[in-house]
């Protein structure tokens, strides 16, 4: 273990540095370093030296000063079939930096600038990330497959025989350095610890951008989490932030409930441990009849039709001659968000009579966020001493240990664990 005091000011001496001696010798060269690279599907990362090439225009180089595990990045590890299956690969995309050289024309960064690497891009130009509607990229959003947001296949990283390395996400940040399009990047400010900051990379952006942005969540509504990993704990504190008067947390792991009350969790629910009930039943029994908004942040159908039942309906008296016939008509009025994706793309079946009488459910990609406009919000809530980022992390290690956090990660030990990469 890591002492985190330490680490902490050791990572933000290197930020406050001449900025322009620091970098300068590398500006336009490759550089060498190490890289935990993912050579073969459900084998361990192995640690070697790579090239990593200078920027080209639009992109931007940066020097990772600490990342971590999420599970995407653990299914992708194991990952051995389809498009998305590509070996070698750097892994990664929740990190935190600094720039060490810029491509042409990139405006909004320079050297030493403290930026967040993030997987879902915002050109802040095309329509919708123009729009107030959505969080879309049309411009780059629907691209999974490049190494290289505006080159394609091109990539920025070898191996020490000169093959290629794919790149992940856009980011890859198992690496000392890595390459990153202005697409993809967000300039943070440098007060906020560094340690703290690479949360809002993916997780805990998408969980409180969940309840902010997709639901928008009112004070005194009651929610419904069914998964608590760091995305539902993250929907959780979100809630929590917005004056939600309950906070039902469901998973098959009864310790959560303690690490759940720190964000805000005020009932937890073992889906094990109720009997011939479903867990939508005994959530309607809580609530009295269904909570305002559930969240799914499990990935599978059979826990999305349970979100989906156990939200709302409410009786309104009759209120057209049409229906005289009926005392009351039900209305649904609860939202069911969708954060887990099934993995293997099964198609669900919802009620379609409680769909015509009001009930919603949609998605949410990143949380609804657009990167660029609203990761710097979230970086003041935590600097007003709002926003409960330090209870996400339970695990620090040295970069070189980066298998052992996967480990941790797999055996559910870990909620966030961060990887330092200057020892």
């Amino acid at each position: 273990m890591i002492n985190k005091i330490g680490r902490r000011s050791d990572s933000l001496s290197l930020i406050s540095m001449d900025r322009t001696s620091s970098f300068s010798r590398h500006e336009g060269k490759p550089i060498r370093c190490k890289a935990a690279i993912s050579r073969k599907a459900g084998e361990a990362l192995v640690i070697e030296e790579i090239h990593v090439d200078p920027p080209q225009a639009y992109e931007v180089r940066i020097k990772i000063l600490c990342t971590s595990l999420c599970h995407t990045d653990l299914s992708f590890s194991k990952l051995d079939t389809g498009p998305l299956a590509r070996f070698p690969r750097i892994l990664g995309h929740e990190a935190v930096g600094v720039v060490e050289s810029i491509g042409e024309h990139v405006d909004g960064f320079k050297q030493g600038d403290v930026v967040l690497p993030v997987f879902h891009p915002h050109c802040e130009e095309c329509r919708d990330c123009k729009s107030s509607k959505s969080n879309w990229c049309a411009r780059f959003a629907e691209d999974f497959l490049s190494n290289t947001q505006r080159y394609g296949m091109a990539s920025r990283f070898k191996d020490s025989s000169g093959e290629d390395i794919y790149h992940f996400l856009f980011v890859s940040s198992f690496s000392e350095y890595t390459v990153v399009d202005i697409a993809h990047l967000v300039k943070i400010s440098p007060q906020i610890p560094v340690d703290r900051a690479v949360l809002l990379s993916c997780g805990v952006s998408t969980g409180v951008g969940a309840a902010w942005k997709v639901a928008d969540v009112e004070e005194g509504s009651t929610i419904a989490v069914l998964g608590l990993g760091a995305v539902g704990l993250a929907v959780a504190e979100g809630a929590r932030l917005r004056g939600a008067a309950k906070i039902i947390g469901v998973d098959l792991n009864s310790d959560k409930y303690e690490l759940g009350k720190k964000f805000g969790i005020t009932d937890f629910l073992n889906p094990t441990l109720c009997g011939e009930k479903k867990i939508s039943e005994v959530i309607k029994e809580l609530t009295g009849g269904g909570v305002d908004y559930s969240f799914e942040c499990v990935g599978l159908t059979s826990v999305l039709s349970e979100a989906f039942a156990s939200t709302r309906t409410v009786r309104l008296y009759r209120f057209m001659r049409l229906l005289s016939q009926f005392s009351t008509i039900p209305m649904g009025t609860g939202k069911t968000v969708i954060l887990g994706i099934d993995k293997h793309l099964a198609p669900t079946s919802l009620d379609s009579f409680d769909l015509f009488r009001g009930k919603q459910v949609c998605g949410s990609l990143f949380g609804g966020l657009k990167p660029k406009l609203d990761i710097p919000v979230l970086v003041d809530h935590y600097l007003n001493k709002e926003l409960n980022l330090d209870s996400f992390v339970t695990h620090e290690l040295n970069f070189e240990e980066i298998n052992k956090a996967f480990e941790l990660l797999e055996q559910g030990k870990s909620l966030r664990c961060i990887l330092w990469m200057d020892k």
